[in-house]
Order: structure tokens, then C-alpha cells, then sequence
């Protein structure tokens, strides 16, 4: 299901006066995993933005060498 599906499947319902949006876990899962595409999609966008700003020089745009950083992730 993707995220614009999600949104469509919700129901309503009135509690004690409050109007609140009611999805199946699923379907949640689904919006977040979609909102999470769409977050990566603009970082993505955004590094491509900045290498092209430094001349496709990824030492200029601030990018760090994954050789002197991945031990770091490990």
C-alpha cells in the first residue's frame, strides 16, 4: 500500500467531542515507510545539490571518505 493509500483508508470517529483519524497498524506502517522514502528522496536531492556546487569535488562539498569513517560505524 503506499502512503497516499493510507491516507485515503482512514476512518473517523467522534470521542468525547474529538474528531480522531483511526488506521490499521498496516496501513500506518505503510505511511510512515512512504514519509521516510520521501525524507530520503530530499536528502538525496539535496547532497546532489551540494557536489555539483563544489565542482563534483566530494572533498570540497564536505564529504568524508568512507575509508577513515567506517570504522566508526562498525
Amino acid at each position: 500500500m503506499t502512503g497516499l493509500e493510507a491516507l485515503q483508508a482512514v476512518q473517523f470517529v467522534t470521542v468525547q467531542g474529538r474528531r480522531l483519524a483511526v488506521l490499521d497498524a498496516a496501513d500506518w506502517e505503510s505511511l510512515v515507510e512512504w514519509l521516510e522514502t520521501l525524507e530520503d528522496i530530499r536528502i538525496a536531492k539535496e547532497a546532489q545539490r551540494t557536489l555539483q556546487a563544489a565542482g563534483a569535488d566530494r572533498g570540497k562539498a564536505g564529504w568524508l571518505r568512507w575509508d577513515d569513517v567506517k570504522e566508526e560505524l562498525e
